[in-house]
């Protein structure tokens, strides 16, 4: 490994034909390559949608009431009906492994009618009535001053909890927020707090633009007594909660008079089944990814193994006259193992070193110009990078084992008679 005269002799045979050599390592550079693009391409494509879950709980239902499809006990087909706040102790007292329940009730939106005035300015913002426990469903970060917490529940406190975008459009770009009062739909609620939350697109304008308020005091002053619009469930971690939901939703039905089989009564979104289903789809990007970076290296590790017969047959002579001065077989099967292996090295890192700056120059044009619509920060990990290393150790011997057996396997008497 060491032997000073052996890599002389390396670096000969690879300069003698120095475009044959070229052509042959573009090969393996190329499916390297091709390996480290595919997979950070993955990569980035998989953190973009995943930023769209955020960092909301992903063990985690939706659920809401819609009109009757099937007429049950008397009561018509077609009724309408709404959870009620009874509805959170009838889902803990029946259902387990159950983190967190949190009734929710909505007013406004982002681009529905102005709804929230603060002396003469106006805006459309969603309004939701919570309790503190959504902080762990739908995280946020505070930015200043607090959250919703137990106190405001029971003593049913004005206060909101505004997003960083009504912040911008409501107040001056320095002025302190704590304490001023905003009016939604007539009722005045204090500022103790202020948020910002995650998103993929830039600031996430919609996420910021959302006003919370104590559940209960939501519903003492818009009047919706003792209704839940929707709820927000969270199993416990270790439990799914794809596998507690259909007893969640029959709880429902007989606590509401609902038919067993009318499946359309009950609303709900499985927050749960559709990350499971993000995960397999990427898990198979990621085979692919794989599936054809190998086999495009494989391609480029034959075309090595190839090339080096055709040196081990223009050698021959060479070869002949080194075992009748007595150079032992393993001696010159180990020259051509190095020489297959040092060719196959080189071009792999060679694709490894165009890869890296790839990603970079990619990563940095996403920085420069804002994150693409479901891609962000394609990347690829050291573990990948050392173990393609090391399949092309592996591969550079297996492509130099067939023509170094093929060198020793020639008699020196023959090889002296090749021309």
């Amino acid at each position: 490994m060491f032997n000073r005269d052996r890599w002389k002799e390396i670096l000969e045979v690879m300069t003698g034909n120095w475009f044959r050599t070229l052509l042959t390592a573009f090969g393996v550079f190329w499916g390297i390559l091709i390996l480290i693009i595919l997979l950070a391409a993955g990569k980035g494509l998989e953190n973009g949608i995943k930023a769209d879950f955020g960092d909301i709980a992903t063990n985690t239902m939706f659920m809401w009431t819609r009109s009757t499809t099937k007429a049950y006990r008397g009561l018509p087909q077609g009724r309408s009906f709404n959870f009620k706040i009874e509805d959170v102790q009838t889902i803990n007292d029946n259902i387990p492994n159950l983190r967190f329940i949190s009734p929710r009730n909505q007013l406004g939106g982002f681009r529905g009618n102005n709804n929230v005035t603060r002396g003469l300015k106006v805006g459309a913002y969603n309004v939701y009535g919570d309790y503190p426990e959504i902080i762990n469903q739908d995280p946020m970060t505070i930015t200043s001053g607090r959250f919703i917490n137990q106190n405001d529940i029971r003593e049913r406190r004005k206060v909101a909890i505004i997003g960083s975008g009504v912040k911008s459009d409501l107040y001056d770009k320095d002025e302190d927020v704590q304490g001023t009062y905003i009016k939604i739909q007539g009722v005045n609620f204090a500022v103790v707090g202020t948020y910002k939350k995650k998103s993929n697109d830039g600031d996430g304008e919609e996420g910021q633009k959302q006003i919370f308020i104590p559940f209960t005091t939501f519903s003492q002053a818009f009047n919706r007594g003792n209704e839940v619009g929707w709820m927000a469930i969270t199993a416990n971690d270790g439990s799914s909660i794809s596998n507690l939901k259909e007893h969640i939703i029959n709880a429902m039905k007989e606590k509401h008079k609902v038919h067993p089989e009318d499946n359309r009564a009950i609303g709900f979104f499985d927050l749960y089944e559709q990350y499971n289903r993000v995960e397999s789809l990427f898990g198979a990007m990621r085979f692919i990814a794989y599936f054809v970076g190998i086999l495009v290296l494989l391609s480029g590790i034959i075309g090595v193994s190839n090339i080096m017969l055709i040196v081990v047959k223009e050698r021959t002579k060479e070869i002949g006259i080194r075992r009748a001065l007595g150079e032992p077989p393993w001696s010159i099967k180990k020259q051509i193992l190095m020489e297959s292996i040092f060719l196959t090295l080189i071009s792999g890192m060679g694709g490894i070193i165009f890869g890296a700056l790839f990603i970079y120059g990619v990563n940095a044009l996403l920085e420069a110009n804002g994150p693409v619509d479901m891609f962000l920060s394609p990347s690829v990990s050291l573990a990948v990078v050392s173990a393609a290393l090391l399949i092309l150790m592996i591969s550079g011997l297996l492509a130099g084992f067939i023509p170094a057996q093929s060198a020793i396997n020639v008699k020196p008497i023959d090889a002296l008679r090749t021309e």
